[in-house]
């Protein structure tokens, strides 16, 4: 991170005045991550008069407000408001974790937002304020890691994500991939934990062998020309949601979203198989990799693709999914020392390290066969 700007989410709220956002509602009001529901809904109430002033003149008992789900960086909060004419209005309220910035550029997710929603992805942004976004409530099921399996559900995401990163988001066209994982190298490999048992784990990590590491993967993936689109970044099955009645597909969360390698966003994708126990046996077949191509690469002629551009997505992709590894080990380290979340990351750091390890010689094999054939 050093000297590079690290986003801050009041400056976000306050900036979102003078931004593309300049019709959302904002509010400089906070609210605390880590009350109670009860003890929080006072504080949600007065931030939504604060952000919609047509609920000012409501009583408080005209406000509900549930978890829908914790996530690793954020609270995600349904809010009921009935109206006085009996209509009822469901919102969802993202809660930024403590310290996110560190990880997160707020700003470009605010930004991306906006023109998603535009292209119908997500929920609309309905509001920000200083350590959230306010969107509108989503009636949908969110998907499990093995739902994504599910051929149907596959071809589903495929066709939804060649969409996806079809927008067009204003501003820098430059991949972040590797700007991210050298800035999360940087502050990774200078951290100092109190804890004990944090410290002797960090300490046996090899920073300047992970720093090779970096170096040879960006290296052979800067040679396969891999196409740069607006990519999500972390589509884990968390950040899908199915309505089951009409059968839509939602991608929600686009705060790790930026200008990516199409191969990191499918490779990080399929890493998401394995679920939050890191089981790689999940990680998808090549056949089954074979039928989310198809349906990425030619949505509605999924049968008339060469071997050929399947064989070299095939190689883009797992090439990328290596890069994965590295970028969500090193985004570990940083979240080990800065969440207050009780959650191992330092072991989460060696199991996404460990895989790595495993997959390399595979996967680099793979990319310099697919050169050479390139070449011919």
């Amino acid at each position: 991170m050093g000297a590079a700007k690290i986003w801050n989410a009041m400056e976000v709220a306050e900036g979102a005045r003078h931004s593309v956002s300049s019709k959302i509602p904002s509010s400089l009001l906070t609210v605390d991550h880590s009350l109670s529901i009860p003890l929080m809904k006072p504080k949600i109430v007065e931030l939504c008069k604060d952000l919609f002033n047509q609920w000012l003149d409501l009583d408080d008992s005209h406000f509900s407000v549930e978890t829908v789900s914790g996530g690793i960086t954020n609270l995600l909060l349904k809010v009921s408001v009935r109206e006085d004419e009996g209509k009822n209005v469901n919102m969802t309220i993202r809660l930024y974790g403590p310290n996110t910035e560190y990880v997160i550029n707020r700003e470009r997710e605010l930004q991306a937002i906006q023109y998603l929603s535009a292209a119908g992805f997500g929920a609309k942004l309905l509001g920000v304020f200083g350590n959230g976004m306010v969107q509108s409530f989503i009636d949908a099921r969110t998907l499990t890691p093995s739902d994504m399996r599910n051929p149907k559900l596959a071809a589903e995401i495929a066709k939804q994500l060649r969409k996806f990163h079809q927008v067009e988001i204003p501003g820098s066209k430059e991949p972040q991939l590797w700007n991210d994982v050298l800035k999360f190298f940087r502050k990774a490999s200078t951290l100092q934990f109190d804890d004990g048992e944090k410290k002797s784990k960090y300490e046996t990590i090899l920073f300047q062998e992970v720093h090779n590491e970096i170096t040879a993967l960006k290296e052979l993936t800067n040679r396969l020309n891999a196409p740069v689109v607006f990519a999500h970044n972390d589509l884990l099955s968390g950040n899908l949601m199915l309505n089951e009645d009409t059968g839509k597909l939602y991608f929600i969360d686009f705060e790790y979203g930026s200008y990516n390698y199409r191969g990191f966003d499918l490779g990080n994708h399929f890493n998401e198989y394995a679920g939050y126990d890191c089981d790689y046996s999940l990680y998808p077949s090549k056949d089954e990799q074979f039928h989310f191509f198809r349906h990425y690469l030619e949505p509605d002629q999924s049968n008339e693709l060469s071997e050929k551009d399947l064989e070299a997505l095939y190689a883009e992709t797992s090439s990328y999914m290596l890069a994965s590894h590295l970028y969500w080990a090193l985004w570990a380290l940083i979240q080990a020392k800065m969440s207050p979340i009780d959650f191992d990351y330092i072991s989460y750091f060696f199991l996404r390290y460990n895989e790595y390890k495993k997959q390399k010689e595979n996967c680099f094999s793979l990319a310099k066969s697919s050169l050479k054939a390139r070449a011919w």
